[in-house]
């Protein structure tokens, strides 16, 4: 089990965003005090269940990733999915890109170049090139890698559905340019990551679902 980290009004992580930005505030005020676990599984596994979960939604990537678990006898470990052969991993409902993507990490992991232990090490713009050089890990996940695994806490994730959903429900806005949002969200470092999941939790929670409103 990961550790186990706790968000609430005394932390002063939260003191800063709520200080920093009046709607943010608000929206930690309507959610309250956040608890979320650090990953502590494989992190391969983590990246094949991105990768399969790219432009779809997450219960049509949890439902293939399950079948793909299925396949791997109930453990997704890169000697595994090696043995398995490219149509086996094609019937679990993935598509050809996909499965070259997969043989791409998974063999970069095999042959040493995907080391997971040197990822800690590296600052967030490292890891970030490091990641993206490996065909099949683009900018999202190298994001979702950074903020869920690695809990590094100054990731704005720009290119995430979820995010950019709750970002307009904040800010009364249609503009999802990249420029347009981190000039917009550059209050939030060093803790845009606490932030991200803050709007996450909006998300989750339907608070996105009625119209936001500062002072009411």
């Amino acid at each position: 089990m990961g550790e186990i980290v706790i968000l609430d009004n005394s932390s002063p992580e939260i003191q800063y965003l709520c200080k920093k930005d009046k709607r943010l505030a608000k929206v930690i005020s309507m959610i309250g005090s956040i608890t979320y676990e650090i990953y502590d599984e494989d992190p391969y596994e983590f990246l094949i269940h991105e990768i399969i979960e790219q432009m779809l939604s997450i219960k049509a990537g949890n439902k293939i990733f399950s079948r793909l678990v299925d396949l791997c006898d109930g453990e997704v470990t890169p000697s595994k999915v090696n043995k398995l052969s490219d149509e086996q991993i094609k019937s679990i409902g993935t598509a050809n890109s996909k499965v070259s993507f997969i043989r791409s990490v998974t063999n970069a992991v095999l042959n040493g170049e995907l080391d997971f232990g040197s990822l800690k090490e590296m600052n967030d713009s490292d890891v970030f090139k490091h990641l993206t050089s490996f065909k099949g890990i683009g900018k999202w996940t190298a994001n979702m890698y950074l903020i869920f695994v690695l809990n590094r806490m100054d990731i704005l994730p720009t290119n995430d559905a979820a995010f950019l959903q709750s970002y307009e429900w904040l800010y009364k806005t249609t503009d999802r340019s990249d420029t347009s949002i981190r000039n917009k969200c550059k209050k939030w470092k060093p803790y845009s990551s606490i932030a991200s999941r803050y709007l996450y939790r909006a998300l989750d929670s339907g608070l996105t679902k009625e119209e936001f409103h500062l002072y009411k």
